[in-house]
Parts: C-alpha cells; structure tokens; sequence
C-alpha cells in the first residue's frame, strides 16, 4: 500500500477541489481535526483528512478511495457522535469555508470538535484548542454550557468518566485562563 503523504494547505484545497468536482447534488462536507488546523496555520501538516458528508452522497463517496491513492493521503470519515453525544445545533454552528461544485466545505462546529479534542487530551489536542480559544472559535463560557448539555448523555459512551472529563475541561480552561 505505501505509505501516505503528510498533507499540507495546498494539498488540502486539491483534495476538496476534487470532491467539490465528484459531488453530483448537494451536499455538505464537513472538515474536523487536523485539517482544520491546517486551514487556520495552526499545524503546517496533518496525518490525516477526517470529514463528514450530509447528506450522504455516493459519488463523494466513491471518489474518495481514488483520491486518497492518488494525492497519497489518508482520509477519515468521522461522524460528530463518534466520540462523545452529538450537541445539538452542531451544523448551524459549522463554520462556512466555500462552495466547491455542488459540495459546501464548513469546518464542523468548533465547539463539538473541542470537547472531543479534551477528552482525549492529547497534546496536539490541546494545542489546536488553545488556538481555537486564541482565535475567538470557542468561547470558554460557552464551552462550558455544552460540556453540562453533554455530562447527563455520556451514559451511552462508556470509555468517557464524566467527573474526569469534566475535571479535564476545567483545568484546561484554568491552565489557558480563560
């Protein structure tokens, strides 16, 4: 198989060009993780390409095994539950980037994404959460409502210690003074 490319801004934009070229209706691609990061300059490279498409649309779909062989990259579809309960108005939330074709590129809500980086407290993680906070994404008083929205549903997600993640999330917030 080989290995996969680091993908870079410019490489980013080929890749959604691409898709935005394979969409055949409507729809909406939503960035997370690390290429947000790379939109933004927080990180010059990321691994990996995570997206999610709504509504499903098969010709991304099926475009997206030969991009991925052909710019040498890794891609990741990651739906916004995976990880911890889905916050309500996650897509009104979502930040617009552009119109490629028929696919509209948002960054999935910063919120969402920034509670999944804290939980898993990595640090690249917490780094790109620092700068979410920097750049005005995330509003720590907001982040906190949605961290309480969240604790009552983590039942259903039993790798996730509510009173951990929440002491995680407020150290964080401490250690960052916000």
């Amino acid at each position: 198989m080989g290995m996969r490319k680091l993908v870079d801004r410019g490489r980013l934009l080929e890749f959604m060009k691409a898709l935005g070229r394979a969409a055949d209706e409507p729809s909406r691609v939503y960035l997370l993780g690390g290429a947000c990061a790379l939109w933004h300059g927080w990180r010059s490279t990321t691994l990996d390409v995570n997206l999610n498409i709504v509504p499903d649309c098969d010709a991304i779909y099926r475009a997206i095994p030969m991009l991925k062989k052909s710019l040498s990259m890794n891609v990741e579809l990651v739906v916004p539950n995976a990880f911890l309960p889905e916050l309500a108005g996650w897509q009104d939330r979502s930040i617009y980037i552009e119109s490629i074709g028929k696919a509209e590129f948002y960054h999935l809500d910063f919120y969402t994404q920034a509670l999944s980086k804290l939980e898993r407290s990595h640090e690249r993680d917490l780094t790109d959460v620092a700068s979410m906070l920097a750049d005005g994404l995330v509003e720590p008083s907001k982040l906190r409502l949605y961290l309480d929205e969240l604790l009552p549903k983590l039942y259903r997600y039993p790798a996730v210690d509510p009173a951990s993640f929440q002491a995680a999330v407020e150290a964080f917030l401490e250690e960052t003074g916000a």
